[in-house]
Formats: C-alpha cells, structure tokens, sequence
C-alpha cells in the first residue's frame, strides 16, 4: 500500500506554503499475502468506534477504501492460522522511498526471513558498539543503567535522528538544541559531532546570524533574533577539540546559509558567530537578549533590543575566554588578545550590574525593569544566572557560592532545582509566553531537566559533593519512577519537566524523549561527578563523588586509546586525587597526557593510601588562569 503526500504545511516557500509534492513515498507491506487494506480512518473505526475497538477489526472485513478525499491512514491485513504447539513468523514493513521500484527492490531483499533476522541483529550490533564506547560501573546503579544505555539511546534516537517524540511532533532541527545533543557523540564517536558542526555551519548566515530551526528537504527555516542560538556553534567547536584535538576541523569550509558560493571554514564561521554576538551590546556593556536568549519562554523581554540578558553574559565571557586560549594555541594572536579584552569587559559590567544582594538577576525587560530580581513579586530567582556564574566563573568565588546557596534555600525541591520561583500567576506581555503556562508547569515554575542538570556542573564545579549527587538523584527518572502515580512519566528517559511546587500535579513529569536534557545529564554525570573530562591537553581525573563511594569505573575512548579507569576513595573521604598510576607509572598530577598505547589502564587514588605527597596541584588551568 502506498501513499503520496501533497499537503506540506511549511509557511516558507516562494509562493506562500511549500506547494510541490512531497518528495517521497510512503508504504507499508507484509511478507505474507495482503488480504484487505484501508485508507479511510472513519471506516476503520466506524462512527461510534474507537482505537480500542475499531468496527472493522470486529467485523473482520476492511473497505479497500484509498483515495485523497478522506482522513487518511495505511492499514493492511494478512490472513494467518497457527495451529495448537506451533509458531508462524510474518513481517510488516514501513517506510518511505523516491520510488515504487525502489519499494519492490527492497520488499524482495526482505522477503528472505534470514535477511529479516540478521538486519536486526546488526542493528542491535550498532548500538552495542556505539555504547561500548562509553561504560560506568558505579554504586549507584540507576546511574549505571542511564549513562551505560538509556541516556545515549534517547539523545540519538529521539533528538539528534528522529527530532519528534510524543510531546512534539517536528522533524525540524533546532541550531542550539542538535548542536547541544551532538556532545553524546563526543566519548562515542566524535566523528559524528564533526558531521553535525559541519551541518549547523551551513545554516549560519553571512553576518553570523542563524536559523532558530529548519526542516531537511525544504531547508527552508525560521529566522529569528534568538540571541544564543548562533554562540553554540563556537560552543560545540571547542567541546570537540578538547575530546578530539583534531585542530584540522577549523580549517573545513562550508558554505552559508542560502549562498552555495560563499565558503568559509569553521574557524571563520565561528568568529563569525561571536562578533555578531559583540554588535549587540547594551549602553552598560551587557548582552542583549533580544527575542530569548536559551530560554525560549522569555520571547518578549528584548523585542526591541534593548533588554540585557545575564545569563548570555555568563555564556558568552565563558565562549570568549575559551575561544581567546584557542587563537593563542594557533598563532592567531591579535583575535585572541581581542576576546580576552573583550572578555574582561564583560566580566567588569557584570560584576558591576548584575549582583541583585543574594543572588544574580536573569535579564532586563525592554524598559529596564529587571526580572529573576528581588524587586520582583513573581519570578524572584532564575536558576540559570546562578549556575553560570559559576560554570563561567565571571562571578568572584565569593558571590559563586553564594548565589549556589540561594538555588538550594529557594530552588531545590523534591525533583531537582526550579527553573524559577515563585511561579508567575498573570501573563506578562513584556516577559513572553513562558507568563501564560500554568504556575509550576514547564519553565513557568517547573523543574526544567535541560536546565536543571547544569546544577550538577555548578555544584561540582565548587566540589559540592553531596548537592551534585542530591540533584542527580532527584532528576534520576529511575527513582521518580518508583513513585509511577505521581510521576506519571516513563523510568527510564529524563523528561522535559517535571512540575513544581505550585502545581496541583506537583512531581509529574511530562515532555519525555524529546528533551535536551539527556545528552546534558549524561555529559554532567561523567564529566562532573565522575570527574572524567576530557582538556585541551588531555584526559582530566576530578571526581566530586559522595564520600561513602569506595570506588568506581569508567571506561571511555579517547583520542584513538580506550582507557580503563578505576578510581578508589579506601579511606572514604571522597576528597582530591592524591596520585594516580597509568599503565603501572606513578604520577602527581590528574592531567593524563594522550597516550600512544592502544589500551591504557588507570588507577586513581582519593585518599592517603599512598605514602608520596603531592607535588603541584591538581587543577584545571587554561593560559588565562595562569595569567
């Protein structure tokens, strides 16, 4: 059974609608004998019939209806017998070709049952391997089931190849969001974070503007002044030189957006990105927010490009600082000097604006009232400016912990931080949409998981042991789940969100599978609490794990070695690295240098069971902390 499609309903194109056909066929098919099939769901279900109880399942007879003029489905039927103590095997196929012969050459290569089954052990084949490449063994095994399995599986399939869940609906990539997903690649297979820098480049525009969104195909898109969306281009860029090294990646060229001819390399199209970014500057040196800024939900606060965002501020000094060690580390002196001046502008109007007495306030409105401001009735508090003064370190240590200290006095809730608080009761034309959900729903007062698992960076960032664990645990779809009344939401994928406080429903999760919040909560987990990151120079130990952890295990791949990493805390302390053994030599430093073996084994030690002392510290420096 085959269909074609003519309604597309993409508002872009050259005459209002994308209006040309589809360039696709679908079909669905079986390897035994079709007998009845259905185009028309009103006489499949019959007038007062229901999924549960189609009419023509329970009269056995289909219409043989097709045709465009109905509410159209795809159903087919096969006559099959199984005698008592016997087994009957049959497929049903469904996808989408450019044409009926290519159907009928695929349908004949499946016919055979051995080429059925050996197509879905490569499959499972696939996926085994691709998880390999990244392995946890640790006391918690909630953790071990999320980062070893269901993490990678739901960022890959649901967000970076599938970009549709049950919540949404979409196909479309988002500049920021695949770019974000595409860090689970990054200990996997970094070749594949490669490929989708490479696709995002392509959809950044001359000046270094980008598409919010666009659909394959048509790649047609939304333009939009989402402040943030270009800077994780840059962003994603150095993650993967830090994983990779591979300094040849700046050299590539793409194309941009809608100019086929014009080519730059993603060098290029990087700096492209954060100069754009320093256009769009307020009077006191701040970042403008524009139409939203990573929140989605403040779509009014800068419409008219004056309103300042404080987190962008926090992002962005962390993307100059970064990208300024970059240009030094390949001889581009004059930008790197550049983006650090630039830098410690920012962190100098940051400082003197933006502390609001316990914590940071989120951004100004158009008029200059502040919002995630104490002077606020609504709204007091936002999470994000507080975890990335942190995560950035455009705060003095002073103020870092004491802006951590107000997320857990007014954020921290049974499910993890809120993305703010108190909930907003009114719509609020000058805020944005994010005012019109209900309070304690989403980003309107919910705990926002994307958001939320930034917590564990910062809270590990400042050696927060046990705050990093406790959020974890409270985000951990495996625990919530074992109270599955409440929350309502599957065990094994991280939700959206899960309602807050000021809901009636408060602990339901919603919005699962498509959710950036799983490549977060992988990377943060390892990263982070497990304190296995990769640098610029190498494979970093720092773990912040809860003292009672007598040990653990990561195995990960990194720059061509698989490295087998087994760190020990005998005395409980779960305090800093005392020393560490690769392959059998003892060093005092945590910075393991790439190795030439193929296979690496690591032994790392927490505590004093070794009787040498320390000889420098175990920090992570770039040239600009030295300095």
């Amino acid at each position: 059974m085959v269909a074609s499609k003519r309604l597309w309903e993409i508002p872009l194109g050259d005459r209002g609608h994308w209006n040309i056909e589809y360039p696709y066929l679908g079909y669905i098919s079986s390897n035994k004998t079709i007998t009845g099939y259905e185009g028309d769901k009103e006489a499949f279900l019959g007038q007062y019939g229901s999924l549960e109880k189609p009419k023509e399942i329970l009269s056995g007879k289909l219409s043989q209806k097709t045709g465009k003029w109905n509410d159209s489905i795809g159903s087919i039927s096969v006559d099959l017998s199984v005698a008592k103590n016997t087994a009957e095997n049959f497929s049903v196929f469904m996808g989408i070709s450019e044409t009926k012969k290519e159907i009928s050459s695929i349908l004949k290569e499946f016919k055979n049952r051995n080429k059925i089954d050996n197509t879905l052990a490569e499959v499972k084949d696939y996926w085994q391997n691709l998880f390999s490449s990244l392995t946890i063994e640790t006391p918690d095994e909630a953790m071990n089931m999320l980062v070893n399995k269901w993490l990678k599986y739901q960022a890959v399939s649901g967000r970076l190849w599938g970009r549709t869940a049950y919540y949404q609906q979409s196909g479309a990539y988002g500049f920021r969001d695949q770019l974000q997903d595409s860090l689970v690649f990054l200990p996997l297979d970094p070749s594949l974070t490669k490929k989708q820098i490479r696709l995002h480049a392509r959809h950044q525009k001359e000046d270094g503007t980008v598409l919010h969104w666009w659909h394959p195909i048509t790649e047609t898109g939304l333009e939009t002044k989402m402040t943030d969306d270009l800077l994780w281009l840059p962003f994603v860029l150095l993650q993967y030189l830090d994983e990779t090294g591979d300094y040849k990646i700046l050299s590539i060229k793409e194309p941009y957006y809608l100019k086929p001819g014009k080519e730059d390399s993603l060098f290029n199209h990087s700096v492209a990105a954060i100069e754009k970014v320093l256009t769009r500057y307020s009077k006191r040196g701040l970042p403008l927010i524009g139409a939203g800024d990573w929140n989605d939900g403040l779509s009014a606060v800068g419409l008219e490009m004056k309103g300042e965002s404080i987190w962008l501020a926090e992002f962005f000094y962390l993307i100059l600082m970064k990208f300024s060690d970059l240009c030094a580390r390949i001889g581009e002196e004059k930008l790197s000097r550049r983006y650090s001046k630039k830098a410690d502008a920012l962190k100098k109007a940051f400082n003197k604006y933006a502390w609001d007495g316990e914590w940071f306030f989120r951004a100004t409105k158009d008029n200059g009232e502040k919002i995630g401001s104490k002077e606020n009735k609504e709204g007091k508090i936002f999470l994000n400016a507080q975890t990335w003064s942190v995560i950035s370190e455009i705060a003095g240590s002073e103020k870092q912990v004491e802006s951590l200290g107000s997320v857990t006095k007014y954020l921290l809730k049974k499910n993890g931080p809120l993305l703010l608080f108190p909930a907003y009761t009114k719509p609020d034309k000058m805020i944005g949409y994010l005012t019109r959900y209900a309070p304690g729903r989403r980003e309107n007062g919910g705990v926002y998981s994307h958001a939320a698992a930034w917590a564990v960076w910062a809270y590990s960032k400042l050696k927060m042991a046990d705050k990093a664990f406790e959020v974890y645990r409270k985000l951990c779809p495996a625990y919530n789940g074992l109270n599955p009344d409440e929350y309502a939401a599957e065990p094994f994928v991280t939700p959206g969100n899960i309602d807050g406080p000021d809901s009636p429903n408060y602990g339901m999760a919603g919005w699962t599978w498509y959710t950036g919040s799983a490549s977060w909560l992988q990377k943060v987990v390892v990263d982070w609490i497990l304190g296995v990151r990769a640098v610029p120079d190498g494979l970093l130990i720092d773990p912040c794990i809860p003292s009672d952890w007598k040990e653990f295990s990561v195995k990960r791949k990194f720059r061509g070695a698989d490295y087998q990493i087994k760190v020990r805390n005998d005395e409980g302390t779960g305090g800093g690295v005392q020393c560490i053994k690769v392959n059998g030599n003892l060093q005092y430093t945590n910075l393991i240098s790439p190795q030439k073996s193929n296979n690496v084994k690591v032994e790392v030690f927490l505590s004093k069971s070794t009787p040498v002392k320390q000889e420098q510290p175990l920090a992570e420096k770039t040239k600009h902390n030295k300095q």
